[in-house]
């Protein structure tokens, strides 16, 4: 397919920026396996493209962008909406195949760190590279009203076994605590651009949540 094989382009362009004597073919179509997975409704490959996109708007923030890149990769690579430990999961993965593929130790340890900060989406004053990747993975919440409506059923979908009470509790509660944040964007560009819509979209969705 070609958006398979443009996204193998760019994890290759990654890595070989990160390493230049890397080998990335096996991780590629390792990975994307991972992001094809048929119980993911968002958190798939179009949710990985997206992601780098925003990478590409967002690079000049960021010290390192190519290790932002391939934190984007693994930041989602081990996905299973039951499961709370997701992140650690796909960080343990990073810190395991990436140095086979060629990255040192210390690049190898920046990108782990990056795929835990997903956790809580809240780099310190000072990281670009945090707050790259944080903004490029939360930037669907500034999309279009419609684009918006969409992630937000896809996630529902990824959640079709809580059942409807709970889930619009629970979802609820993260909307809440997103709204309570100073600020959801960090980088100059995020704030600028991002920000207000974000929080009408989230709004809004709250606003059918509990009406």
């Amino acid at each position: 397919m070609p958006e398979t094989d443009a996204l193998r382009a760019r994890l290759h362009s990654a890595l070989l920026a990160a390493a230049p004597a890397a080998r990335p073919e096996p991780y590629a179509d390792a990975l994307l396996a991972r992001w094809a997975e048929p119980h993911r409704r968002y958190h798939n490959t179009a949710h990985l493209q997206a992601v780098l996109d925003h990478i590409d708007v967002l690079e000049q923030y960021a010290e390192s962008p190519e290790l932002v890149r391939l934190a984007a990769w693994f930041h989602d690579a081990v996905y299973l909406p039951d499961r709370s430990e997701n992140e650690e999961r796909s960080a343990r993965l990073a810190e395991r195949a990436l140095p086979e593929a060629g990255l040192s130790q210390e690049d190898t340890a920046e990108v782990a760190r990056l795929v835990r900060l997903t956790v809580t989406h809240a780099p310190e004053d000072g990281d670009g590279n945090g707050a790259v990747l944080c903004d490029a993975d939360l930037a669907i919440l500034a999309a279009a009203p419609e684009a918006y409506a969409a992630y937000a059923a896809a996630v529902r979908e990824e959640y079709a076994f809580v059942p409807d009470e709970a889930f619009r509790s629970g979802r609820a509660e993260v909307l809440t605590q997103l709204l309570a944040l100073p600020k959801l964007f960090r980088t100059p560009h995020g704030e600028r651009a991002w920000e207000a819509p974000a929080r009408e979209n989230i709004e809004a969705e709250l606003t059918l949540l509990t009406t």
